[in-house]
């Protein structure tokens, strides 16, 4: 696989693609990020180029990918309009760039469903529903790419995500943002099973080093991460990052599905709901063994987030 000299685009500047932005910084890569604005992320460096485009506009996506030896993935619709406007978004992604420029695509896990047991890359695409069947149609459009030859595609996958600017996660503001003001933490389900969390900056390395990679390409990775917990420990860890007391308010199954009658993001996750109602522990062991683990200890990415929480809200 032919590589072009080393400059990297990220589509998209939110969590993930500023974890990413955070990544090829430290390996002093020469870095365009994209938007729909063109201004810079939240502490993004100096040397970091920004450009706008309208992603769902091919001839845009051409132009400011031009001369790119990998591309990012890290843009996404608002999270109710999944269905509608991820796929067009892909495509229009896929037909803009030219095809010697990777794709390192940013994933999550919903397209297995509920599973019994750890969630490995092998599992069949099961989950029904809105959100489920289209990660699934955007990792088959992803994966169809690279088999015909249309552009190299990897693909790295996270579980539920926290960190340095991630607040619209289950563990964001609701978790770490709550407790930073002396405020219960707001939880779902069951918080006595088993659960994995994939820390942004760890998703963000994975990403960089599976687009560097040539046996990445035409899979899908779990990206790794520290040993599972349970919410309760989770929340625990972080109440005493931020120096306060680990106070939760808990919503079951039937308060779910009742808010989310009258809150449109918690009704599109009301078909998730196995999530935080079986334990949901990511199998990761197949990065790892091929890639190394460089997942951070969470202990250190929970201290890490709270000290993002302290200095936003300051």
């Amino acid at each position: 696989m032919q590589t072009k000299p080393e400059f990297h685009v990220i589509l998209g500047t939110g969590p993930l693609g500023q974890s990413v932005m955070r990544e090829l910084v430290r390996r002093s890569a020469r870095v365009r990020m994209v938007n729909r604005s063109g201004k810079a992320a939240v502490g993004a460096p100096p040397a970091i180029e920004f450009a706008a485009a309208d992603l769902y506009q091919a001839e845009q996506v051409r132009q400011v990918t031009r001369d790119a030896s990998i591309v990012y993935q890290c843009a996404q619709p608002e999270y109710t309009e999944w269905p509608e406007k991820f796929p067009p978004l892909i495509e229009s992604i896929l037909a803009g760039l030219d095809e010697s420029t990777r794709l390192g695509a940013g994933d999550n896990l919903y397209m297995y469903g509920a599973v019994d047991g750890p969630i490995h890359e092998d599992l069949p695409y099961t989950n029904t529903g809105r959100k489920g069947p289209t990660r699934a149609r955007i990792a088959e459009m992803l994966l169809a790419a690279h088999r015909s030859g249309r552009v190299p595609v990897t693909i790295g996958r996270g579980s539920d995500f926290f960190g340095p600017g991630v607040t619209g996660s289950v563990v964001g503001e609701t978790v770490f943002g709550a407790l930073a003001r002396g405020k219960a933490a707001n939880v779902m389900g069951n918080i006595d099973l088993p659960h994995t969390y994939t820390f942004i900056d760890d998703f963000g390395r994975a990403l960089v080093e599976l687009g560097r990679r040539d046996e990445a390409f035409g899979q899908a990775w779990h990206v790794p991460n520290a040993a599972p917990v349970t919410t309760r420990q989770f929340v625990s860890m972080a109440a005493a990052a931020l120096g306060t007391q680990p106070r939760m308010v808990v919503a079951g199954r039937l308060m779910m599905r009742v808010l989310g009658l009258f809150i449109p993001e918690l009704r599109e996750m009301v078909e998730l709901e196995y999530e935080v109602l079986k334990p949901y522990v990511v199998d990761d062991r197949k990065y790892k063994r091929v890639f190394g683990d460089h997942s951070t200890p969470l202990p250190e990415a929970i201290r890490r987030t709270a000290a993002w929480y302290r200095d936003h809200l300051a």
